[in-house]
């Protein structure tokens, strides 16, 4: 009979979703980085910075998004100063993202006030408990792995 992995699988989410959204509040309000950018945002964000270029429609298909649902999150980050929408010379109906500066700063400075306040967080705790997250996370970098295979 299998094991039911249930009551562990939502332990995990619960805890990597409060530990998520506590740092985020915590990094938004240290870092002065308001007003806070939502999650789709950041996340669009993200794969434009790893595919400067990237288009419309192939953002969304990263993000598993409807092309209107991006379309709404790149005109937002334009207004915000945080992407550039340029015409794509192949093909004039089509756009290219590209990252502003300030999206670059912004995302530079997240991750090392990010960084910088769990790194003071993990000081706090007991070696015996650095161990054990340090321990487990080729795990959930497997998990993960499991989880984008399914993508």
């Amino acid at each position: 009979m299998p094991t039911d992995h249930t009551p562990l699988a939502e332990s995990l989410m619960t805890t990597m979703a409060g530990l998520r959204r506590r740092v985020r509040r915590r990094v938004v309000a240290q870092a002065g980085l308001e007003p806070a950018l939502r999650g789709a945002q950041i996340e669009l964000l993200r794969v434009v910075e790893n595919a400067p270029g990237v288009g419309v429609a192939a953002a969304a298909r990263k993000l598993h998004l409807a092309g209107n649902s991006v379309s709404t999150l790149v005109n937002q980050l334009v207004e915000a100063g945080m992407l550039d929408r340029r015409i794509d010379p192949a093909d004039r109906r089509a756009a290219r993202l590209e990252l502003t500066e300030a999206a670059h700063t912004r995302l530079a400075t997240w991750r090392r006030t990010r960084t910088e306040y769990v790194a003071g967080k993990l000081d706090q705790l007991s070696e015996v408990d650095r161990s054990a997250i340090a321990a487990a996370l080729p795990a959930i970098g497997r998990l993960v792995t499991a989880i984008e295979e399914d993508e």
